[in-house]
């Protein structure tokens, strides 16, 4: 391009600095532009016959590779133009700055592709959702870490490309003394959460959509990121916890391994009450019951108090929210049972009145 100007010029055609430096800028863009064109209508062809995959990342990658190509040509044309040093040497670190943040761009794009794809398989609104969960767990963890992981680099690289910050960078990892310390430390919690997402990913105590008791509230994981976890309570509030919480702390997972669980309903009853009605009406229920999983149902005597007996019912379901909803139902229908069949049976206070000093009383006022 330098030769083609020279040429011009010595045939007596003269331009000036700025124009000729557009008209470099321009033939680089335009034939940047028709290259484009070209090189995405073969890919297109070629991967028509590939899976989803490629498909899109043709598709979403087309505008991305074009502004590369053409900050790749600017910084080749930055280099054949009239220019001065500094202004050449301007151009070319913005444009490099540009083209480390557009290669950046292309991976969050191609990982957002092949995770997107990859999770078309699985269901969170399926009955045994538990694969799924695990793997969109899994997914979504690595996927905030793997986009922290690629702003970090992308803003290394930038930095990098300044000679004072590249000195700084140098000086500061070869004395490793206490700058290096404090740094460490103002950076521990974001990578304590960090290598706590990553354990998370792999060990698994939670998962998307598991059911927890954290902290005397009971809830549903909603959303797992790079530092924290979201649990949508049952009353439609929000519990936001660090990472490190579920690696330091105690907490119940009620669908660890299935989500199947076994609801309790305590009645305390008269000694009066026949338990073989009570255990039969309770397997009525349960059995009538669109709720019941058809696994458990248990009554049982399990302690003697001074006025009452305790009884436990024990049934299952297929998840917690509605092992919660059949025990309610247990509840009122066995209620309802009792009132109108063994009244009696109700827990109530017993005292036997002595009537002799009220005899005393009448015979006394009768004599006087």
């Amino acid at each position: 391009m330098t030769d083609f100007l020279n040429d011009i010029r010595a045939e007596g055609i003269w331009l000036p600095d700025r124009l000729a430096s557009a008209v470099i800028f321009a033939v680089v863009v335009s034939i940047t532009l028709f290259a484009h064109r070209i090189l995405f209508r073969l890919l297109a062809r070629l991967v028509e016959s590939k899976d989803l995959f490629w498909r899109s990342l043709v598709s979403r990658l087309q505008r991305v590779v074009r502004l590369a190509m053409l900050v790749a040509a600017l910084s080749l044309g930055a280099t054949a133009a009239p220019l001065t040093d500094y202004q050449a040497a301007t151009v070319r670190h913005v444009l490099l700055i540009f083209f480390i943040i557009l290669i950046a761009r292309m991976a969050k794009t191609a990982k957002h592709i092949w995770m997107t794809v990859y999770l078309r398989r699985f269901r969170l609104d399926a009955e045994d959702n538990l694969l799924a969960r695990k793997h969109v767990t899994q997914t979504r963890i690595m996927e905030r870490v793997i986009d922290l992981l690629i702003v970090v680099v992308a803003v290394s690289a930038c930095l990098m490309t300044f000679d004072a910050v590249r000195q700084y960078g140098v000086s500061l990892l070869a004395s490793a003394g206490v700058a290096g310390i404090v740094v460490g430390l103002a950076l521990q919690p974001v990578l304590k959460n960090l290598f706590a997402g990553i354990q998370l990913a792999i060990t698994q105590p939670i998962r998307i959509d598991d059911a927890l008791l954290v902290e005397g509230e009971w809830g549903r994981v909603e959303e797992i990121t790079s530092t924290y976890v979201v649990l949508q309570l049952w009353d439609w509030r929000r519990l936001v916890l660090p990472l490190s919480y579920f690696i330091e702390k105690p907490f119940q997972n009620w669908t660890r391994e299935s989500s199947a669980l076994i609801g309790t309903v305590m009645i305390y009853l008269d000694y009066s009450v026949p338990v073989e009605a009570i255990r039969a009406r309770v397997e009525q229920i349960a059995k009538a019951s669109t709720l019941w999983d058809g696994r458990v149902v248990n009554v049982a005597v399990t302690d003697f108090r001074e006025t009452v007996m305790e009884i436990r019912i024990l049934v299952s379901a297929s998840n917690s929210g509605r092992t919660f909803d059949l025990r309610c139902e247990v509840r009122e229908k066995l209620i309802d049972f009792i009132r109108r069949e063994y009244p009696a049976a109700l827990p109530r206070m017993r005292a036997v009145m002595n009537e002799q000093p009220a005899q005393d009383r009448r015979q006394a006022a009768e004599q006087a």
